[in-house]
């Protein structure tokens, strides 16, 4: 009997003219900063690379669709890569607004990253190289950004190091920033993970009780140049504990039997 391979449940979307690459960028009330990130990301991918961007607007209260769209219409006019636009009727949270962005998707590999602007998008080749390269790991399925040198105060980074420290030992998840937005994977195998809301914070340790390889890479982190954050310590901390516990819930409660395919002759016996 074939033994199981987490590859093996990837499903090859790439048809002729569908993109190599979707970049999935969730954003609320980002109407400033949107413009100058897109820009950033077109001019950090690869020359000859077939990508597109799904601008997801998580209910917004501001110009962030009105601006997207426009250059949705700007992108198709000059012939540049496909800018979409995906909306939301209202405010579902970031793991909300990356997951439609995926379901969206056209291409076999997503990026993420935040639509604040403090996830500089010249740090996409670097993510997207070990997913997109010539015989890569069949069973890697993330690549996941891990900030360093933070453009955050003082009382942010020290909840970020406390959350991040107390899932690692709860999780074992390698992880020390799951936070981050900059990540790179495998659309089939995401689709496959449980999800909830905040979900996004415990990719790698989902991918992982899926059977799939995850790796790391450091990335760089901006200061936020216009808007607000839309998280408090306080919130953070409310949810992350029923979160926690979920997931590690989620862990111990994972199909081990995985099905094998079986040969002419034993399908014969």
């Amino acid at each position: 009997m074939n033994t199981f391979s987490p590859a093996a449940e990837r499903t090859d979307r790439r048809a002729e003219g569908a993109p190599d690459l979707s970049v999935v960028v969730p954003m609320q009330d980002e109407a400033p900063n949107i413009g100058p990130l897109v820009a950033a990301i077109r001019a950090a991918l690869p020359q000859g690379l077939r990508y597109e961007i799904v601008l997801v607007d998580d209910g917004s209260r501001d110009e962030t669709r009105a601006i997207a769209l426009r250059l949705a219409t700007e992108a198709q006019a000059a012939g540049l890569p496909p800018l979409r636009v995906i909306a939301h009727d209202r405010a579902g949270g970031q793991s909300a607004a990356v997951n439609s962005g995926v379901i969206a998707a056209r291409a076999p590999v997503i990026a993420t990253l935040d639509g604040d602007g403090q996830n500089p998008p010249e740090n996409l080749p670097a993510l997207i190289a070990p997913l997109m390269a010539p015989g890569r790991d069949p069973r890697l399925a993330l690549v996941a950004g891990q900030r360093v040198g933070r453009q955050d105060t003082l009382s942010k980074k020290l909840a970020s190091r406390f959350a991040n420290g107390l899932r690692s030992w709860v999780l074992n998840d390698g992880t020390r920033d799951t936070g981050c937005g900059l990540k790179a994977f495998d659309r089939a195998a995401y689709l496959a993970l449980p999800f909830f809301n905040h979900q996004h914070r415990y990719l790698p340790a989902l991918f992982t009780r899926d059977g799939w390889t995850v790796a790391h890479v450091d990335v760089t982190h901006a200061p936020r140049e216009a808007g607000r954050s839309k998280y408090t310590n306080f919130g953070r901390a409310i949810v992350g504990i029923t979160d926690l516990m979920g997931v590690a819930w989620l862990i111990r409660r994972r199909k081990l039997a995985r099905p094998g395919e079986l040969t002419p002759m034993e399908r014969a016996q």
